[in-house]
């Protein structure tokens, strides 16, 4: 076992060394790699979208069962669950004014299970949430998205107001995570099943990302057309890589912790 560990440690303790343009510049090509892998394995690009939707709900079964389990929201963010929330609910209102699908079943099953835990959170399991830790204001990313969403939204022949909706609900998913991982940051140690969590997001989220980057590639760029005209296809896309490198540092730290066997995730300082 040993023997198989040795070389990954190497590289990341290579890794770990570089400055960070080079961490950057490996994380970019690491990155169009797997997009590369994942061009030529999966066949029907659209499944991405289902895997990136089917993890996520991976990741809020482990924060059911991390609540029922060790009866404890300790390390957990309220406020990121309240924005999740926030986006799945506006998404669910468009989805049903606009393009009625599978997603929409996905999305209300994940709603659900999202407002489970905000109320765990806020009532049964109130003792144990660290408010004092979770202190990023929501306003911040709230208001910015909602701004955002009235200047630059689709074009399509919707309603102005459902247009504006889905635009918010884009933006707001694409930064919802930030509270948690601000949590993380006052923390620092960030205990077994929160760390599997925001993985899940981090893998979801670069599962997303890749399956609009690939439509795009497939679609030779007719895919950003028949979103519309503008800003809006350009903002599709950098909401989708933005949710990925937000969380990709993170990502690198919990590889490594879980390849070096560590129970508990220990971040330095200024990585989230």
């Amino acid at each position: 076992m040993k023997a198989t560990k040795r070389p990954i440690q190497a590289v990341a303790t290579w890794v770990r060394r570089q400055p960070p343009k080079i961490k950057a510049f490996l994380a970019v090509v690491s990155g169009m790699a797997a997009l590369v892998f994942l061009r030529f394995v999966v066949h029907d690009h659209d499944n991405l979208f289902v895997a990136a939707e089917a993890v996520h709900a991976i990741g809020i079964s482990v924060l059911i069962y991390k609540l029922m389990k060790e009866r404890t929201c300790a390390g957990l963010s309220l406020k990121s669950q309240e924005l999740t929330a926030i986006f799945l609910a506006v998404r669910l209102y468009c989805s049903f004014v606009m393009e009625y699908d599978i997603h929409t079943l996905l999305d209300t099953a994940t709603l659900v299970t999202t407002l489970w835990v905000i109320y765990m959170i806020r009532f049964k399991l109130r003792s144990s949430y660290m408010e004092d830790k979770d202190n990023f204001p929501i306003y911040y990313v709230a208001v910015p998205c909602a701004l955002l969403s009235f200047v630059i939204h689709p074009t399509t022949v919707h309603n102005i107001i459902n247009r504006i909706a889905w635009a918010f609900c884009v933006y707001l998913e694409a930064v919802s995570v930030l509270p948690q991982l601000r949590v993380m940051q006052n923390t620092k140690i960030v205990e077994p099943f929160t760390a599997h969590y925001v993985f899940a997001l981090g893998v979801a989220r670069f599962l997303s990302c890749a399956h609009w980057v690939l439509q795009v590639l497939d679609t030779r760029g007719r895919l950003l057309t028949a979103l519309g005209y503008g800003l809006w296809p350009s903002m599709v896309l950098l909401s989708e890589i933005v949710q990925t490198f937000i969380l990709a540092d993170f990502c690198y730290y919990y590889v490594k912790s879980l390849v070096g066997g560590q129970l508990v995730l220990r971040l330095p300082s200024g990585v989230v």
